[in-house]
């Protein structure tokens, strides 16, 4: 009777320590999705917070022209923007529309 019972018990701890290595495994490659994603979200969260912050106003966008550019670009009217759509040898100029949402 001694012998089945230890021959239970550690088939008992054979058992749930399977079970507990095979969660804990779950759980790892978890955080490791996790956590990768959490790094890919943050180099884009990087990149959208710096455009975010250089090209956030008009005013700063002036400021940086009298800075850097001086006299090198000028205010274009928007009725003289154009789209160019080149597609199988056919080039179609359409005008630049606003939509205003």
């Amino acid at each position: 009777m001694k012998k089945f019972a230890l021959a239970v018990l550690i088939f008992f701890l054979i058992l749930s320590t399977a079970i507990i290595k095979n969660t804990t495994k779950q759980i790892e490659d978890e955080i490791f999705t996790i956590n990768e994603n959490i790094r890919v979200l943050k180099s884009e969260f990087e990149n959208v917070s710096l455009e975010y912050d250089y090209l956030s106003s008009a005013e700063r966008l002036l400021e940086y022209q009298s800075q850097y550019f001086e006299d090198e670009l000028i205010q274009k009217n928007i009725n003289d923007i154009k789209i160019y759509n080149i597609s199988d040898d056919i080039i179609k100029i359409k005008n630049f529309k606003i939509i205003k949402e």
